[in-house]
Order: C-alpha cells, then structure tokens, then sequence
C-alpha cells in the first residue's frame, strides 16, 4: 500500500507542475512604463498649430481598445478640428486653455477640469493665446481609429475667440 501511495504520488507531480506552470504563465501580470520609456513627439504640423508636445502615456492592450496620452500646448498652439468615433476625456492637469465645438461657443478649460467630448463630435482644443495648457487625453479606438483629422483652426477663427 505505502509503494502504491509512493508511485501515485510521483505520477501526481508532473501534473501539478503542469498546471503551476499553465497558471504563471496565463495569469495577466501587471506592466509598468517608466516615464524614461514613454515616447515623446513634437506634434506634427498638418495636425497642431504651434509649440505642441505629446508624451504617449499608454497604448491599447487587449482587449482593450483605450489610449492615453499627455499633451501640452504652448501659448497659442492648438490642434486641428476632429472627431472621436467613441468619444474623449480631457484632464487638465496645468495652465488655463480653450475648446470648442464646431458652431458652438469657446468654452475655456482649467487645471483640475475633466472635459467629456462625445462619439462624432467635431471640435478642437489648445492653449489661450497667453498661457499654456496641458492635458491628458484618454480615448477608445474603433477599428483601430482613435481620432479623424479634418483642417486646420485658421488663425481667423482662433482669433474670433478673444
């Protein structure tokens, strides 16, 4: 009886290593990014007008579809109109900045707003002429589209705003 005990245990062993092992490595683990490893890009012309700064937070992960990123706009400098097919939240985190939504009214943002833009909702967002403004930026993609990109905020409706 003590072999039968003996020999069944050892037949028990590689199973339970077998299925420690499948448990490590199917277990999601948690992923930091040190800020040394976050890229940082100028924001390119045919999409920002001025001095702009975007520092990509986080990239979507499977399943999920959210993205994020830091972006800080210096006096004047602003993004192009677009959209959002799931939507945005904007976090002002510094300084004091301006969106709207096409036809409507400049509503001014400042550090500690929380901004909802909605699905398909044509606006843009930047700093005031005088004083930057930064902001985290969080949305979902849709088909691999987080953001469409429509013309430029001419320097006429920019100023309109004052």
């Amino acid at each position: 009886m003590r072999n039968s005990i003996a020999v069944s245990a050892l037949l028990l062993v590689p199973v339970a290593i077998c299925v420690g092992a499948v448990a490590q490595t199917s277990t999601p683990q948690i992923t930091i990014t040190p800020m040394t490893a976050q890229k940082v890009i100028t924001g390119a012309p045919d999409r920002f007008t001025g001095s702009v700064r975007v520092q990509s937070l986080f990239d979507p992960t499977e399943p999920s579809r959210t993205s994020g990123g830091a972006v800080t706009f210096q006096p004047g400098a602003r993004l192009a109109w677009h959209t959002h097919p799931l939507g945005q939240i904007l976090i002002v985190t510094n300084g004091v900045g301006w969106i709207q939504q096409w036809g409507g009214p400049v509503q001014v943002i400042r550090k500690g707003d929380v901004v909802w833009i909605p699905p398909g909702i044509k606006h843009w967002h930047g700093a005031t002429p005088t004083t930057a403004m930064t902001h985290i930026a969080v949305q979902e993609s849709l088909n691999g589209v987080a953001v469409n990109w429509f013309e430029q905020v001419t320097n006429e409706q920019y100023q309109l705003n004052r």
